[in-house]
């Protein structure tokens, strides 16, 4: 026999702490929290899991360009995003 939540216990859902009071958000104990260094940041690693959302596009590029990028194999795209996403992560200015 299968059993539904009734309406009062469907109601008992925990409060988020964004909407609790700044009182009771005063009475959370924090003090078994490490603080967030700048070492911590140092050695940190991008969720493995994580995907950017891809999106769709027409790009022009130079023919010779193009032809050295297919050369090297399959993933010609992927190396084309990888190219930008460095370009874009070093802060270099486009010409």
């Amino acid at each position: 026999m299968k059993t539904r939540p009734t309406k009062s216990s469907a109601r008992k859902v925990a409060t988020a702490p964004a909407k609790r009071s700044p009182a009771r958000r005063a009475t959370i104990d924090t003090s078994d929290i490490p603080p967030l260094t700048d070492e911590f940041f140092a050695k940190a690693v991008r969720n493995p899991y994580y995907r950017p959302v891809k999106q769709s596009t027409t790009v022009r590029i130079d023919a010779d360009v193009l032809a050295w990028l297919r050369s090297q194999g399959a993933g010609y795209q992927t190396r084309i995003n990888a190219i930008l996403r460095r370009a874009m992560l070093k802060g270099g200015k486009s010409v």
